[in-house]
C-alpha cells in the first residue's frame, strides 16, 4: 500500500513519520484494509487498532450459535443487551469466549429461567462493563503512556499488555461476584410470606440518602477536565469508606452518591462521617438529604417516592449540612442532636415539608455561632482558592 498517497502520513515528519509508517505496515499486513487505516487515522484511535485486533472476534453469530447449541435470537438479543450495536448473524463479530457465554445462557434458560429475566440481567452486567473497561482503559493510559512516546511504540505496548493482562481480570470478576452475591444472600429475606407469594417482596421499607458537591457544576468553568475527574474519584472513594453495613452505597454519579439502609440510624451516621471528610479532603462542601419510605430494588437501582424526596431534601440542604424528613428524625432521635430546619416547598410534593438538621450529640444544635462561621469562612477560602490556582494541578487529598 502507498501509506503516503493515500493521504495517512499528513503532517509527520522525521522519527514521527517512521514511526506511523512502520505501524501502518504491521496492520496492514496483519490483513487491514486502507478502507480501515484510513478511519482509525480520521479518528485518532490508530494506536489502539492493534489492541481492537487482539481482541476483535472472528466468528458469526450463526456459528456462535450453533457451537453453543443455542436459537440466534436469544443471542442476538444478548448482545443488544449488553449495549453493543445489532450486528448481522453472518458478521464476524464474536470471539471464542462468546461461545462459551452463549453455553452459559442455554444453561439459564434450560434450567429455566426467563428469557426476560436473563435479558434484565444482561444488560445491568453490559452497563457494569462499560464504566470498568472504560475505567481500565483509562488506567492503562496512565501507566503505560510515556512522554514522548510514538504510535508505533504504544501500540504495540498497549496490544502486549492488553493480551497479558486482561485474561487476569477474570478472576478478580469471578471474585467480585460471588461476593456480591453472597451478601445479596446475607441481606435476603425469605420468609413464609415469600414462600406463600412465590416470589420476593416487591417492596422494602429503607432509608435513602443522597449527598452531592456544592458547587460542582460551577467548578466546570474554572478547573480543568481532568482536575474535575479527580474530585469525582476522590467523592467516590470517600463514599465507599463510609458505606460499612447496613449502609449500601448504590451508586456514584460524578459529584453526588446514592445510599440505602434499613437503619435510620447507621444512614445519619453515614452521610456525616462523609460531610466531614470531604471537609477533610479539601473538596468542595457536600450537603445530605435522607428520607424514607417504601421503595422497589430493581436491576441494582432503587425506585419510589422515598428516592425522589430524599433527592428533594438534598437540593434545599444548606452546605455541610445533613437534612432528614420527619420520619428519619424519629427513628433516628436518640442518636443525634436535630434542630428545625423549617418548611420547606419541595418539587412534587403538594404541602411544605419540615424537616430537621442532623449533627452529632458532641456538636450539638447549639453549636457557637462564631465557631459555624469560623467553618462557613474556611470553606469559602477553599472555594476562592480553587478559582485561583493554577489549571492542570489535581486537588490535595
Amino acid at each position: 500500500m502507498d501509506f503516503a498517497a493515500a493521504g495517512l502520513l499528513d503532517g509527520l515528519e522525521g522519527p514521527e513519520r517512521q514511526a506511523r509508517q512502520e505501524l501502518l505496515e504491521r496492520l496492514a499486513a496483519d490483513g487491514v484494509g486502507l478502507d480501515e487505516l484510513r478511519d482509525a487515522v480520521a479518528e485518532d484511535r490508530l494506536v489502539l487498532l492493534p489492541v481492537e485486533r487482539e481482541l476483535g472476534g472472528t466468528l458469526s453469530g450463526e456459528e456462535v450459535a450453533r457451537r453453543a447449541g443455542v436459537d440466534i435470537d436469544p443471542l442476538m438479543q444478548m448482545r443488544r443487551a449488553l449495549g453493543f450495536p445489532a450486528a448481522k448473524p453472518d458478521e464476524p463479530v464474536w470471539s471464542e469466549e462468546d461461545v462459551t457465554a452463549a453455553k452459559s445462557l442455554k444453561r439459564f434458560l434450560d434450567a429455566g429461567m426467563p428469557e426476560e429475566a436473563v435479558m434484565e440481567v444482561t444488560r445491568v452486567l453490559g452497563e457494569g462493563m462499560s464504566r470498568l473497561s472504560t475505567t481500565i482503559t483509562g488506567a492503562f493510559a496512565d501507566t503505560y503512556l510515556e512522554p514522548g512516546d510514538n504510535e508505533r511504540d504504544v501500540a504495540l505496548r498497549y496490544a502486549a499488555m492488553a493480551k497479558q493482562l486482561l485474561p487476569s481480570m477474570a478472576p478478580v470478576l469471578n471474585a467480585a461476584l460471588e461476593a456480591y452475591v453472597r451478601e445479596s444472600a446475607r441481606r435476603g429475606i425469605i420468609g413464609r410470606g415469600e414462600l406463600e407469594r412465590g416470589h420476593l417482596a416487591n417492596e422494602e421499607q429503607v432509608v435513602v440518602c443522597f449527598a452531592d458537591l456544592v458547587g460542582f457544576t460551577s467548578l466546570g468553568g474554572q478547573l480543568e477536565v481532568e482536575e474535575l475527574g479527580s474530585v469525582a474519584r476522590q467523592l467516590a472513594e470517600l463514599a465507599g469508606d463510609v458505606a460499612t453495613p447496613p449502609v449500601r452505597l448504590v451508586k456514584t454519579i460524578g459529584d453526588a452518591a446514592m445510599f440505602v439502609s434499613p437503619e435510620a440510624s447507621a444512614l445519619v451516621a453515614a452521610a456525616l462521617s462523609l460531610v466531614e471528610a470531604v471537609e477533610s479532603a479539601d473538596l468542595p462542601a457536600l450537603r445530605a438529604g435522607l428520607a424514607s419510605g417504601p421503595v422497589i430494588n430493581r436491576a441494582g437501582d432503587w425506585y419510589g417516592n422515598a428516592v425522589n424526596l430524599a433527592s428533594r431534601v438534598t437540593g434545599v440542604a444548606r452546605p455541610a449540612s445533613v437534612l432528614g424528613t420527619e420520619d428519619v428524625r424519629d427513628a433516628a432521635l436518640d442518636g443525634f442532636a436535630w434542630s428545625s430546619a423549617g418548611r420547606f416547598r419541595l418539587k412534587g410534593v403538594d404541602e411544605r415539608q419540615p424537616l430537621y438538621r442532623a449533627r452529632r450529640l458532641e456538636e450539638g444544635p447549639d453549636q457557637p455561632s462564631a465557631d459555624r462561621e469560623r467553618r462557613a469562612s474556611k470553606s469559602r477560602d477553599r472555594r476562592s482558592r480553587r478559582a485561583t490556582k493554577p489549571t492542570g494541578g489535581r486537588p490535595r487529598r
